[in-house]
C-alpha cells in the first residue's frame, strides 16, 4: 500500500533541524535526457526526415547540471559547456531551433523560509521571480533501487495544471488542462530535502527524477568538500516579479507571437507552443 507524504512546514523544519546538527553540505551533478515526440503538419517532410530531426534534437538537448546545497539552501544551475546553446536540427531544407535556456541562470531555494528565487527571460528581457515554494503531496511507494553507491526509494505525485496552448493558424490561445506525473528516487542516506529544479520536500536528496519524459539522473556527489567549500549564491539579475506576474508576461509574449502568425498556415508546417503553471 502506498503511503502518502503530505509536505508540511513542521515536518520540513524538523528535517532541517536534524540536518543542521550534521552540518551537511555538498554538490550533486546531474545529466538530463529528453524523450519527446516531434510532429509537424507538412507534405514536404517524409517520416525519415522527421525521425532524423527528432534524433538530432534529442542528442543536443542533453544537458548537465549541478545542485549545490547546505542544510537549508540550494542552487540549481546548468554546467557551462561549449555545446550549451540552443538545440538545432535540419533535414530536407527544414531547420528547427529550440532554446533550452541560458547556462548562467540560477535557481535558489530556501527550505526554512519556503521561498525561491529564479532568473528567467522572455523575449530577451531578464526577470527575477521571487515567490513561495509550492509543496507537493508525494506518495511513497515502498519500491527501492540502487543508484550509484546509494539505496534510493521511489516517490510519485500527480496533479492537474492549467496551461495555455497556441499553434500556427489559431486566432486565440486555448486554455487546456494538463496532467503532470512526476516520479522521484531519493536517498535517506543523504538527509537533505533538496532536489533538481523546483522539486524538494522528500526526506533525502533526490537522485533521479522523471517528469513527462524528461529524466534527470545524478551521476556524482561531493559531500562536505573541503578543497572548494560549497557557496550558495542568490540570483540578482532582472526585474523582480512574482510567479503569477511572470506567467502573465509569458502569456503576453505568446500573444505577440500569435499576432505574428495569426491565421497564417504558412507553407504547411505547423508548430505548437504551450506554457503551464
Amino acid at each position: 500500500m502506498k503511503t502518502k507524504l503530505l509536505i508540511l512546514l513542521a515536518f520540513m523544519m524538523g528535517s532541517v533541524s536534524s540536518v543542521l546538527s550534521q552540518g551537511l553540505t555538498g554538490r550533486a551533478y546531474y545529466k538530463s535526457s529528453s524523450s519527446f515526440r516531434f510532429e509537424m503538419d507538412s507534405t514536404q517532410m517524409n517520416p525519415d526526415q522527421m525521425a532524423e530531426i527528432q534524433a538530432q534534437l534529442k542528442k543536443q538537448m542533453e544537458r548537465e547540471y549541478v545542485l549545490s546545497f547546505t542544510p537549508i539552501e540550494s542552487n540549481w544551475k546548468q554546467v557551462e559547456s561549449l555545446g550549451g546553446g540552443p538545440a538545432t536540427a535540419s533535414s530536407g531544407g527544414m531547420q528547427i531551433v529550440i532554446n533550452t535556456g541560458s547556462q548562467d541562470r540560477i535557481l535558489y531555494k530556501n527550505i526554512a523560509e519556503q521561498t525561491y528565487e529564479q532568473e528567467q527571460d522572455v523575449m530577451g528581457k531578464d526577470f527575477l521571480i521571487k515567490d513561495v515554494l509550492e509543496p507537493a503531496e508525494w506518495e511513497l511507494t515502498g519500491e527501492t533501487k540502487q543508484i550509484g553507491d546509494y539505496t534510493a526509494q521511489k516517490a510519485t505525485y500527480t496533479r492537474i495544471v492549467d496551461s495555455q496552448r497556441f499553434s500556427t493558424g489559431m486566432t486565440e490561445m486555448e486554455a487546456v488542462k494538463d496532467t503532470l506525473e512526476v516520479t522521484a528516487w531519493f536517498t535517506p542516506e543523504i538527509p537533505v530535502p533538496h532536489g533538481p529544479e523546483n522539486y524538494f520536500g522528500l526526506p533525502g536528496l533526490i537522485l533521479e527524477l522523471n517528469n513527462e519524459g524528461r529524466v534527470l539522473i545524478c551521476e556524482r556527489i561531493e559531500l562536505n568538500p573541503s578543497a572548494e567549500p560549497v557557496a550558495i549564491v542568490r540570483p540578482d539579475r532582472g526585474k523582480v516579479v512574482t510567479r503569477e506576474e511572470f506567467r502573465a508576461i509569458q502569456e503576453e509574449g505568446m500573444k505577440q507571437m500569435m499576432n505574428r502568425y495569426q491565421g497564417k498556415p504558412g507553407d504547411g508546417n505547423r508548430f505548437t507552443i504551450r506554457i503551464s503553471n
